[in-house]
């Protein structure tokens, strides 16, 4: 798997080097504290010609997250209001799924609306390899993530729990070609938009690594086609285990629905799974459509 950095795709060789129309995606709920930080930089990279289309995926806050997009000239989108026909959202999969219909670009860029110190190099060291990288369809950024425990206590490490803890042994073990991704779980990443309209996804926690997982067995080129990018750092705010415990169970999830889909685990031999739904491709629903 290929490793890139961040500064090696800075802005201006993003905005000479690409042929394909950009949208990047925020989905958020209630991120007041820090949607601004987040939507600023990608508004300036809009301006700049190095992305087309700055979509917020608003999932009903209540704390002015999107009237604040919104004054930053961000498009913002109830997830809701997309295929209502596929009843309530649920959860951050399912609202991704829904965006790529109003998504108009080539190729997709989504990052969390939760950090701290976000900048314009998110986005583009993560759409870098697609545009510049010859073979590259999907990329995953990774960070060091400090822990933070108090308002003035922070760790250098010791975030991303549910990485460490479920997400990256869980590949060892039964991914090894995949054990070298850094951040399965992460929601910075970027990707060709044909490849993400013919991938299933999970709705809730479990849709990064459903798609890491979809998305290398689906590729031609195997590992050679994903790549990751060091992004620094990311700093957001963590959660309690009682809060993560459910996320750790729709990692585990989607891992053991694949393995059972492959024929490596039976029905029963890991008890019965957390339920995990999955939104169809939309490749295959639009054929379908097409076909009535």
């Amino acid at each position: 798997m290929r490793s890139f950095h961040h500064a090696e795709f800075p802005a201006d060789r993003l905005r000479a080097e690409r042929v394909e129309s950009v949208s990047v995606c925020v989905p958020a709920r209630e991120e007041a504290a820090t949607i601004a930080g987040v939507v600023g930089p990608l508004m300036a990279l809009r301006e700049a010609g190095v992305v087309d289309q700055v979509v917020v995926l608003d999932d009903d806050s209540h704390d002015g997250t999107g009237e604040i997009a919104a004054d930053l000239g961000a498009e913002v989108v109830r997830p809701a209001a997309l295929l209502p026909g596929f009843g309530p959202v649920l959860g951050k999969g399912d609202a991704m799924w829904r965006a790529l219909t109003v998504l108009t670009g080539d190729l997709v860029c989504f990052v969390d609306a939760d950090s701290e110190d976000f900048g314009a190099h998110f986005a583009t060291g993560l759409l870098g390899p697609l545009i510049c990288v010859p073979g590259v369809s999907f990329v995953k950024g990774f960070y060091r993530r400090p822990f933070k425990s108090g308002v003035d206590e922070i760790a250098p490490t010791g975030g991303g729990r549910v990485t460490e803890l479920t997400a990256r042994p869980l590949l060892a073990a039964f991914y090894p070609e995949l054990a070298q991704v850094r951040q399965p779980l992460a929601g910075e990443f970027a990707a060709r938009r044909e490849l993400l309209e013919r991938m299933a996804f999970c709705t809730g926690y479990a849709v990064e690594m459903g798609l890491l997982l979809d998305v290398y067995a689906a590729s031609g080129a195997g590992i050679e086609a994903l790549a990751q990018v060091d992004l620094d750092v990311r700093q957001n705010r963590h959660q309690s285990i009682d809060d993560l415990a459910p996320m750790a169970a729709a990692v585990l999830a989607a891992v053991t629905s694949r393995l059972r889909r492959e024929g490596r685990l039976a029905a029963g031999d890991a008890g019965e799974p957390p339920e995990l739904l999955e939104r169809p491709p939309l490749a295959e629903l639009r054929a379908l459509r097409a076909r009535r």
